[in-house]
Parts: structure tokens; sequence; C-alpha cells
């Protein structure tokens, strides 16, 4: 077990240092950009990433704030449309991304080494109580059907299986997303693109899908 030297500042304080960084170099020196953000937000794309801390939208693409409407949770999945009571996180960002914001484009963006799709293939929390696992395998179970097929072909270990898994999961997220009526509506008036990406953290290459051959390929 490894512990932090004494001298060491405490988690929060580190981002408080973080924090004045930001308001030197990235807050202060950009005083219009922040100016004109105050007046509102038009991003051009949602994406839909996972929660790892590895793999910051922000920082794969380099981009501006206001520039990308973001959503992160365990493997970047999307639930297919329901209309039951609940807590619909995704779905609700989703709606206000596409309905209010009016976003061109959502990608949805995978990574390489994803914790999510690793316990969905080796079912290594299945039968976790709530608070214990239980929460993630509800969760991960959206990938049920496409791990039977991933299981049958590569195993459940190696990362040759993760991999495959980790793109299966990719594109199970974008057609979940159509299941959705705004989407469809506006995929069918040309308004909205549906966009898979996966990034390698062992390379740092992102890999960008062809949905007309199905495959991805580095981004040139």
């Amino acid at each position: 077990m490894t512990t932090e030297p004494k001298d060491s500042p405490a988690p929060l304080q580190r981002l408080i240092e973080g924090y004045r960084r930001f308001r030197e170099t990235g807050w202060t020196a950009r005083r219009e950009r922040w100016a004109t953000l105050s007046e509102g937000q038009e991003p051009e794309v949602m994406v839909i990433a996972c929660s790892d801390s590895r793999v910051d939208p922000s920082q794969i693409f380099d981009v501006d704030p206001g520039e990308i409407f973001v959503v992160r949770n365990v493997a970047a999945l999307v639930p297919p449309f329901e209309t039951n009571p609940g807590h619909h996180g995704v779905s609700a960002a989703l709606e206000f991304a596409v309905q209010v914001l009016n976003v061109k484009e959502v990608l949805v963006m995978g990574h390489g080494l994803c914790g999510g799709c690793k316990a969905s293939l080796t079912q290594s929390l299945h039968g976790a109580e709530l608070g214990q696992g239980g929460f993630v395998t509800n969760w991960i179970s959206l990938l049920d059907d496409a791990r039977e097929s991933i299981a049958h072909e590569h195993g459940t270990e190696g990362r040759d299986a993760e991999r495959a898994m980790e793109l299966a999961a990719v594109k199970v997220s974008l057609e979940n997303l159509k299941t959705f009526p705004f989407v469809a509506d506006k995929l069918a008036n040309g308004s909205l693109t549906l966009r898979g990406a996966y990034f390698a953290i062992s390379d740092g290459i992102l890999h960008v899908l062809d949905t007309d051959t199905g495959k991805f390929a580095p981004a040139v």
C-alpha cells in the first residue's frame, strides 16, 4: 500500500492550486471568450464518453470551453429509449443537447482498458449487491447481448477479447441512440449525425468508426 508524503498537498488543495493556474492562464487571459460564454452556449458536438479519469474529451480533442457538450458515465453507454419513470441522466442530457442546443453531431467515444467493458466481459461483478458493484452490474447489463458474441469468438480474457468488447460497446450505444424518436427524426432530415470513436490509452491513437464498413481506423 502506498501513502503520500506527509508534505504532499491534500487532493482538494491540489485542485485549488490547479484552479489558481486556470484563473491565470485559462480565464483571465481569455476574458473575451468567457464573456461570450456567459451569454449562452452553442456547442455543435455532443460527446458521450467514459468516466475513466484517463480519457477527458476536452484534452483529447484539445477544444476550447463551450465547444463540446459532454456526458460521461461508466463505459460511455447510452441506454435505449424508455418511457418508464426513473432518473434518466443520459437520456436527459441527450434530449437537451439535441432538442435545445441543436447539436449537429453526437459522438460516442469508447476507450482502451475500460473497466466497465472488462467487467461486462468477465462478469466479475455478477450478483453483487448495490453499493458493492451492483449498480455497475445493472448498468453494464446494457452490453449483455453484445458480450455473448464477443465471448464466443474471443473468450472472456485477454486484450483481444477486451478490445473487441470496447469496440462493440460503442456500436451498442450508437444503436441505442437511434431508438430515441427525436434523434431518429433528426437523422432522417439530415440535421444530426451519429459518430463513433475509440481512444487507445496505450498509444494515444484515436480510432474513428466508418459507418459504411463498421470498422474502426486511426484518425488521419
